[in-house]
């Protein structure tokens, strides 16, 4: 066990934790936090998908002793009433459908947006293109992005 400090949605936590314990397993068992899903557990399904240093990370396979000093954002810090532009976009295009995925899709689209705040159709499938939805939604997941695309 150790003692790490990490700076998740603008708040300092201090957890006890193994070395080797991913950052999905310290945000949702040890910080309570459940927004962000368990899908594969191997970095192939994205539903764990959160931001660190507004860059979007696995969280299923990263480790809590990789964090650093970064600054974690999970889909609990993107907006305090569900009103962050990506949310409202989801909303208005109907994105989601079962919902389950939706949560990394919004996290790897808010670190899309960050990087990149005009993307392209294609730079937009290509960032996307690591989060599944088994729904299907990838044609209206692209839409929401694009409508606020450098607004």
């Amino acid at each position: 066990m150790a003692k790490y400090s990490i700076l998740v949605n603008d708040k300092t936590y201090e957890v006890d934790v193994m070395d080797d314990m991913p950052l999905l397993w310290v945000l949702r068992d040890v910080l309570g936090m459940r927004g962000t899903k368990f899908g594969c557990g191997k970095a192939l399904c994205g539903a764990c998908t959160v931001n660190l240093d507004d860059t979007a990370i696995r969280s299923c396979s990263f480790p809590i002793s990789a964090v650093g000093k970064g600054k974690i954002t999970t889909i609990e810090g993107i907006s305090d009433h569900g009103d962050h532009p990506v949310q409202k976009a989801w909303e208005q295009y109907v994105v989601p459908q079962c919902g389950y995925c939706q949560t990394g899709q919004i996290m790897n689209a808010v670190a899309l947006l960050k990087s990149n705040p005009r993307p392209s159709e294609q730079e937009i499938e290509q960032a996307m293109q690591g989060n599944l939805c088994r729904c299907g939604t990838y044609n209206r997941i692209k839409t929401a992005i694009l409508s606020i695309a450098g607004a």
